[in-house]
């Protein structure tokens, strides 16, 4: 075996397969590279204008939150004026009340007293009539002398 000739011969194998290589395996190579290439750029373009709307919404998250609880606390004052607002209610209803219940117990011991006073005027006048009876010993018709015992009660 002729070690040029086994030399030229590999050579020439090697030139056909740089040439296979270049002709029918490096363009599809070539191509799924570069599509692979764009497919970074694009996914990093995506993930860069990801970034930009996730500052976005969080901006957005935050002054909508920051809404949000400005709004909670204007109802939690309202509610809290509007309980307040009932209790002071509640208070002068109840107050009211008391007065008017104040002022009907007072009518009905005023009456209760005036009834009082009156059943102790008739029997005073009564007992008058009895006394002054056993002093003169003579019986009395109170039916006679019932305008006497109204004056008498009158001046009681």
């Amino acid at each position: 075996m002729n070690i040029n000739l086994t030399l030229i011969g590999q050579s020439i194998t090697f030139l056909f397969f740089v040439w296979f290589c270049w002709k029918f395996v490096w363009p599809p190579l070539l191509g799924v590279m570069k599509e692979r290439e764009q497919k970074i750029a694009t996914g990093l373009q995506e993930a860069e204008r990801a970034g930009k709307d996730l500052e976005l919404a969080k901006r957005k998250a935050a002054e909508q939150l920051k809404e949000a609880k400005e709004r909670a606390a204007e109802i939690i004052d309202g509610a809290n004026k509007r309980a307040n607002q009932i209790i002071d209610e509640a208070k002068q209803a109840a107050l009211t009340e008391g007065d008017r219940l104040k002022s009907a117990a007072k009518a009905e011991i005023d009456q209760e007293v005036n009834r009082a006073k009156e059943q102790l005027r008739s029997r005073v006048a009564e007992l008058s009539v009895a006394g002054a009876e056993k002093i003169l010993s003579v019986n009395i018709d109170a039916k006679v002398h019932d305008d006497l015992i109204e004056k008498l009660a009158a001046e009681l």
